[in-house]
């Protein structure tokens, strides 16, 4: 469980530049080591902390227990304990502003939600420091969560080449719920694409598990093994034409790359895909993230945002645009 601190570690000593995180045990974490409840925090909270990080916080001191250093990674927490966990804040200064125009479907104090153009990276990285969704965000919004300081804002994130709607956290409360969310996959996202070949079925279900490509490392493939993750993956037919398909898709798990590899799994590559299909005249990569439905972390009720299909995907069925 996190709880929002009263004062942050950034405001108490801009000097140490910390940013320090509230957590408490609830009861069915009593009895985790210390190094993996805090794993647990990192992975739903998206803060981007390996497993050797964090214990070379604790081993550091940056973790206190009941406002005690505690430097055991392997101590065992109990239902009530209340630790601090201080990460140094140091990347966040290099992030900068940059005035590109973004498409806002919707706003309001906690949250945004954005339709994604093709071609833009999400957050800075090695090759690409710049111009990204996170410069524009800077940019647009005066406040943005904190939680992964090098990744303002960003909850969950869409392929470079893909396009459509991608929430946005204005604060630390709304992206810790929206994580949590899309953690346990109660998110319903939806996809549009363009697809090689005619589908067979009006409708059907992929639901093999995803893994590191064996030697691609930069990329993911079906894979059986003790490592991959399951994948779900429900898909609807709706258009055919000679050599190609358009298809809607709804996630059930959020693997990487998930939609790209399961399709090249079932003999149907997305259209404009160079990574996990071939070359084409297709002009982008046929892959859009038309729906987002979540509970509102503020409000509690159910919020979908929508973004219209790219009419690039519609002119091989000759369907009028935003009528799929």
């Amino acid at each position: 469980m996190y709880c929002p601190p009263e004062v942050s570690g950034h405001q108490k000593s801009k000097k140490l530049n910390m940013r320090e995180y509230n957590l408490e045990v609830s009861g069915h974490e009593e009895g985790m080591r210390l190094d993996l409840f805090i794993a647990e925090f990192v992975k739903k909270s998206g803060l981007g902390l390996s497993r050797t990080s964090i214990k070379k916080l604790i081993l550091a001191g940056k973790v206190r227990l009941k406002d005690a250093i505690s430097d055991n990674p392997h101590l065992k927490v109990k239902e009530g304990d209340r630790i601090d966990v201080s990460v140094e804040d140091k990347e966040t200064a290099a992030l900068r502003p940059e005035d590109i125009p973004l498409a806002v479907i919707y706003e309001d104090r906690d949250l945004a939600v954005i339709n994604k153009q093709p071609g833009m990276v999400v957050h800075p990285a090695p090759g690409n420091a710049e111009h990204t969704l996170v410069n524009a965000l800077l940019a647009r919004f005066e406040e943005l969560s904190r939680v992964n300081p090098q990744r303002p804002g960003i909850v969950h994130r869409i392929d470079k080449d893909t396009s459509g709607v991608l929430v946005i956290a204005k604060n630390d409360f709304t992206h810790l719920a929206l994580a949590k969310q899309f953690a346990k996959h109660s998110i319903k996202r939806k996809y549009v694409a363009v697809v090689k070949g005619r589908m067979e079925f009006d409708e059907g279900v992929i639901e093999v598990p995803i893994g590191r490509h064996p030697y691609k490392r930069k990329m993911m493939s079906v894979d059986f093994g003790k490592n991959a993750k399951y994948a779900r993956t429900h898909y609807r037919t709706l258009k055919r034409s000679e050599d190609s398909s358009l298809l809607e898709l709804e996630l059930f798990t959020g693997r990487t790359h998930q939609v790209r590899v399961h399709l090249k799994f079932l003999g149907h590559p997305v259209l404009g895909d160079v990574k996990y299909g071939r070359a084409d005249l297709f002009s982008r990569l046929a892959l859009h993230a038309k729906s987002l439905g979540f509970i509102h972390p503020r409000t509690g009720k159910y919020l979908e945002l929508n973004s219209d299909t790219p009419p690039e995907f519609l002119k091989p069925f000759k369907l009028p645009a935003n009528k799929s």
